[in-house]
């Protein structure tokens, strides 16, 4: 399983950012995804995922700012980022589970300005 992530960078605050992660080695149409972030300093979290129905869900702080969606076609899965604030910066992670195994992308680094 590989999963690549792409799309971050610097922003200043209220920006906007869109991140991708582009999976192999699954049956794309049948996994639940997720974007996760790890902070300085801090523990991962999970900050959006959605489904292999398209269910979504989201972390408190990012509802009505940030939405996730997939494409089984493409077998990607994004993270469209708006109103970005300062707190938001942190390495951002694409994870998947397969056999009962936790998958994770190599992250991509976002760095909000205030």
């Amino acid at each position: 399983v590989q999963l690549q992530a792409s799309g971050g960078g610097l922003v200043q605050a209220g920006g906007s950012l869109r991140l991708s992660c582009a999976a192999s080695g699954i049956n794309f149409r049948l996994h639940d995804m997720g974007w996760y972030r790890q902070a300085p300093g801090k523990q991962r979290e999970l900050v959006a995922d959605i489904s292999r129905g398209g269910e979504k869900r989201y972390v408190a702080s990012v509802k009505g700012r940030f939405a996730i969606s997939r494409d089984n076609v493409w077998r990607t899965v994004d993270l469209q980022m708006n109103d970005l604030r300062p707190e938001d910066t942190a390495v951002y992670y694409c994870n998947t589970n397969k056999s009962g195994r936790i998958f994770w992308g190599r992250g991509t680094l976002v760095t909000v300005s205030s």
